[in-house]
């Protein structure tokens, strides 16, 4: 029978798991490993009758999958230490910044992920797609994704998102505002939100 370390194993870098599973043990929680969706890459829950429990993404890379799970568990330690605070406020991030620390190591994140991570973790965000650099460098450790980032392709290109057929259209501030094709609606975009190009 599986353990917990052996199913964490698949999914973490080799190095953090010692550092995982203690955090795991201190903290206690129904981790459940799901499969993919679009707009998060993890989850905190917590229920009426007192339980919690946090899911993430079966897709995501060791080093995402690594920060995602401690962005989760921040929130669980948030929540047994304030109750109800803002989600991302100052006490999660403090929490953050306080479970990441133990994890900002050479042997645990590359080069071109680690000095970014410690730049974000100054100020953490909802989300680490957020810091467009941050997320480049996680996505350069990916598996292959015949798929293409919203800010790469050329001004006015097509492209396929969701079942759905868009112009990209000029960027306002931090986001694309794009036009779908069949309905002329405008629709707002991430820089690198993943998109199928239409040659």
């Amino acid at each position: 029978m599986k353990t917990r370390t052996d199913i964490l194993e698949k999914y973490v870098p080799k190095e953090s798991l010692p550092g995982v599973m203690e955090l795991i043990a201190r903290y206690p929680c129904h981790l459940r490993i799901v499969g993919k969706r679009r707009s998060k890459h993890g989850d905190f829950k917590r229920f009426s009758n007192g339980k919690v429990q946090i899911t993430i993404n079966n897709d995501l890379n060791p080093y995402r999958f690594l920060l995602t799970l401690i962005h989760e568990f921040a929130h669980l330690v948030t929540f047994k230490e304030y109750k109800n605070v803002k989600p991302h406020g100052m006490e999660w991030k403090n929490n953050f910044k306080l479970l990441m620390l133990p994890f900002l190591s050479p042997k645990i994140f590359p080069d071109d992920i680690l000095s970014l991570l410690a730049q974000y973790l100054i100020n953490p965000k909802a989300s680490s797609d957020g810091d467009i650099n941050l997320s480049l460098a996680f996505r350069n450790h990916d598996r292959y994704s015949d798929k293409t980032l919203i800010f790469e392709i050329p001004d006015k290109s097509k492209f396929q998102y969701r079942n759905k057929t868009f112009i990209k259209g000029d960027r306002r501030r931090t986001r694309y505002e794009c036009v779908e094709v069949l309905t002329d609606r405008k629709y707002i975009f991430h820089p690198h939100a993943e998109v199928e190009i239409i040659k």
